[in-house]
């Protein structure tokens, strides 16, 4: 059964998951547009992503992380 409303530590690991999301896009050179293209995203997802309004799934974090050449496991530690 999930828990409603999330606990406040859920919210902010997945603000910091964004985080590391938009620093990986950036020091890879790349848009949210730009990322978004390279994974099948829209450039919205990639935003909402990044500031933890929403978060990506596995399929999508493994995209995310071959496109900006990290770890899967550096995006969410």
């Amino acid at each position: 059964m999930p828990l409603d409303p999330l606990p406040d530590w859920v919210l902010t690991r997945r603000r910091e998951i964004g985080a590391r999301i938009r620093t990986a896009r950036l020091r890879a050179g790349l848009t949210q547009i730009q990322l978004g293209e390279r994974i099948g995203r829209d450039h919205r997802t990639v935003h909402r992503w990044e500031y933890g309004a929403r978060v990506p799934n596995l399929d999508d974090l493994l995209l995310l992380a071959d496109a900006t050449g990290v770890h899967v496991a550096d995006l969410v530690r």
